[in-house]
């Protein structure tokens, strides 16, 4: 049994219970490929989110890990932060668990503000220091935890995370129509860009025993997929 797996489980269900309330589930192209016993991806839309995809890689059994990846991005009018939650797990610690509220292509928007509120109390007791791709689409208070082996921890990480996907989809209708879609497609594929930069993301689910080709390609074209111009 493991308190570390068991409470991000039941994140996981309960950021799948968010997205049903909040939007609706669609099949997109090529996903299926994607999706086995071990593997899991999802994606879900509405009027003011047009990706908001959740990807869980679940190899306690073969590999003593279990992995999540959360990202929702705004529609192309809207110029809102992209919502983002990752973590990777062994049975008794979290390796490592990232949160932010990412700008798009406005740097100061409002809904960074409230992000900022929710983490300011927050001081992980190991701090994960980001490389140069992550600085240039990440907020300076992300957060970015390593090394979570307290319970106390683990339940306050997923309680922001959680508490902010409610708070993302709350508030993001307010800002329909404020964004530029052209400066709203160029931020959000400058995110996209950086985030295919990561070599630890294709390195990590390999470990997890994925096929290489399979991470590859879906690293490449699933994980961040850039907005054809």
């Amino acid at each position: 049994m493991s308190i570390i797996w068991n409470k991000l489980i039941d994140c996981k269900d309960e950021i799948i219970q968010i997205f049903n309330e909040q939007a609706v589930e669609y099949d997109e192209p090529g996903l299926d490929h994607f999706n086995n016993d071990t593997w899991v991806n999802r994606v879900w839309a509405n009027d003011d989110v047009r990706r908001a995809h959740i990807d869980v890689v679940d190899a306690r059994d073969t590999r003593g890990l279990w992995m999540m990846h959360v990202c929702v991005f705004p529609v192309l009018d809207n110029d809102a932060p992209i919502y983002g939650f990752d973590v990777i797990a062994g049975k008794n610690k979290i390796t490592g668990a990232f949160h932010d509220f990412s700008p798009s292509s406005n740097r100061n928007h409002d809904m960074i503000t409230g992000y900022y509120d929710s983490v300011q109390e927050f001081v992980p007791k190991k701090q994960r220091a980001l490389p140069e791709w992550a600085t240039n689409i990440f907020t300076d208070k992300m957060l970015a935890a390593g090394n979570v082996t307290d319970e106390a921890e683990c339940v306050e990480i997923i309680r922001i995370a959680t508490d902010n996907l409610r708070a993302y989809f709350a508030d993001i209708g307010e800002f329909s129509g404020d964004g530029i879609p052209t400066e709203v497609t160029a931020a959000q594929n400058y995110y996209c860009h950086n985030q295919q930069q990561n070599p630890h993301t294709p390195r990590a689910m390999k470990s997890l025993g994925l096929n290489d080709d399979d991470v590859d390609r879906f690293c490449q074209d699933m994980l961040f997929p850039k907005i054809n111009i």
